[in-house]
């Protein structure tokens, strides 16, 4: 799982708060990114795990803490269903940048969190519906969550188990 890359950025801090930079394009000349998005998340909210077999995506917590887990879902692979997790908070500037054919979900620790990520592929966009969708919970991923009871969307709550 060495390819996914945890990038720590430099913040400016004062008594107005706090400045960093997520991006410059020297710091990712191979990666183009297509488009970013945004999720709000109160408490206790989990989304994912989602993954598409094409698409970049570079991570980050705009506002809050929440939970990241990245998993391995590239069958050939020696760490396939393997799963890395990650604190992410707007107070300690941090990127993570996950290759195509990792799953990934977020769960919302604080009161309100503001995810957001760049998304990077060729070709047309992979919507939603035609994304993979694992369970958060599938016992052959074996993810320790901090949380019994997520509040869930649809689509997860109908996610595939393994």
């Amino acid at each position: 799982m060495n390819d996914i890359k945890i990038i720590k950025k430099k913040s400016f801090k004062d008594k107005r708060g706090l400045l960093w930079t997520t991006w410059k394009k020297r710091e990712f000349n191979k990666i183009i990114f297509n488009h970013d998005k945004f999720s709000y998340s109160k408490k206790a909210v989990l989304r994912g795990l989602h993954c598409d077999f094409k698409s970049w995506k570079m991570i980050t917590s705009v506002y809050g803490r929440f939970l990241l887990v990245v998993v391995n879902m590239r069958k050939n692979s020696k760490n396939y269903l393997k799963h890395k997790k990650w604190i992410i908070d707007h107070k300690k500037p941090t990127l993570i940048l996950i290759p195509p054919y990792y799953a990934n979900g977020h769960l919302c620790l604080s009161d309100e969190c503001v995810f957001h990520y760049k998304w990077s592929y060729k070709g047309k966009y992979i919507d939603a519906s035609k994304q993979n969708s694992y369970r958060w919970n599938d016992p052959k991923l074996n993810i320790k969550w901090p949380i019994n009871n997520p509040t869930l969307s649809k689509r997860d709550k109908n996610s595939i188990l393994l």
